[in-house]
């Protein structure tokens, strides 16, 4: 025989299981507000032994994003031994047994959901373990350049010149090449010219290379290097290249801005010509033409002038 539902059966079974629910919650209403504690003061625990380790422990370790680095995971470690005490206050081991049996299948599918996540976390520790950037250094990423202001489990920041910052994902940062111009001490500088056709070029070249050597300090094996580079409409152009004390970008622009100053002065007392392009403008009786024509500044002829 069937049995007939009763509307009445089933409330009264609701309401047993409401009041065994009850009774029970307040039965751990103690432990949990223990356990709350515990994560409580395990948490500040975690931040005093984050600082502490930060300070004391890894001071010894020069890489600055290392650092901050070892003492986030000696954070997170500490938080998650409150995490297991707490749940042990209240109770709950048979809870934490079938939760780490399920981690396998859970952590898979955690990890197809978070890939992106999870690549940029171990890109980070990459990042942060080995010296191919640190904290401070000038680099050229993605078409963004700056200083590294920092470095975490998700994406590194920059501070670009102009005061504005950039965020670049790990994993995007570390798969595609950048430049860090801070492994270096010294940069190389390149400043162009060109001096017109009548001048004596052999006179040129020494009044530079003078000019650098006696402003810019080299060191051995590096040298002032000067070259003629090509026969423009209407220069010789050249190029010099000397050696400065820095790879930031600001000191290399004031020694582009000094050098410039300094070859465009002596050139002058020196009577040395640089030159610029004048367009010449032609007029017809009937129509108007229009006829380019390259003069070096100084009005003389040269083998590049259009007649």
């Amino acid at each position: 025989m069937s049995q007939k539902f009763s509307i009445n059966d089933s409330i009264s079974n609701l309401w047993d299981k409401l009041d065994g629910w009850l009774d029970a919650i307040i039965l751990k209403l103690p432990n949990f507000i223990v356990a709350i504690l515990v994560m409580v003061i395990f948490y500040f625990i975690a931040q005093g032994l984050r600082k502490l380790s930060y300070r004391l422990l890894f001071r010894k370790i020069a890489d600055e994003s290392v650092r901050q680095m070892m003492a986030k995971i000696v954070k997170a470690v500490v938080i998650l031994i409150g995490f297991f005490v707490a749940l042990g206050v209240m109770q709950l081991d048979k809870v934490l047994t079938s939760v780490l049996a399920g981690a396998g299948v859970v952590g898979l599918a955690i990890g197809l959901a978070l890939q992106g996540t999870l690549s940029n976390t171990f890109s980070g520790l990459m990042l942060s373990f080995l010296p191919k950037v640190r904290i401070g250094d000038f680099i050229d990423a993605q078409g963004k350049s700056g200083y590294v202001d920092e470095i975490n489990l998700r994406n590194v920041t920059i501070r670009q010149t102009d005061n504005e910052y950039v965020v670049i994902p790990n994993s995007i940062f570390i798969e595609n090449p950048f430049t860090n111009y801070s492994w270096s001490k010294r940069s190389r500088i390149d400043v162009s010219c060109g001096v017109g056709y009548e001048s004596d070029l052999q006179q040129v070249e020494d009044l530079v290379v003078k000019l650098m050597k006696e402003n810019f300090e080299q060191h051995e094996n590096e040298g002032i290097e000067f070259f003629y580079t090509e026969f423009g409409d209407s220069s010789i152009n050249f190029k010099t290249r000397f050696w400065i004390d820095s790879t930031k970008p600001k000191p290399k622009l004031e020694a582009q801005h000094k050098a410039i100053k300094l070859i465009k002065k002596n050139f002058d007392e020196a009577g040395i010509n640089i030159p610029f392009p004048i367009r010449t403008l032609d007029f017809g009786k009937n129509k108007l033409q229009m006829a380019p024509r390259e003069e070096s500044s100084n009005g003389n002829s040269h083998p590049g002038d259009k007649e």
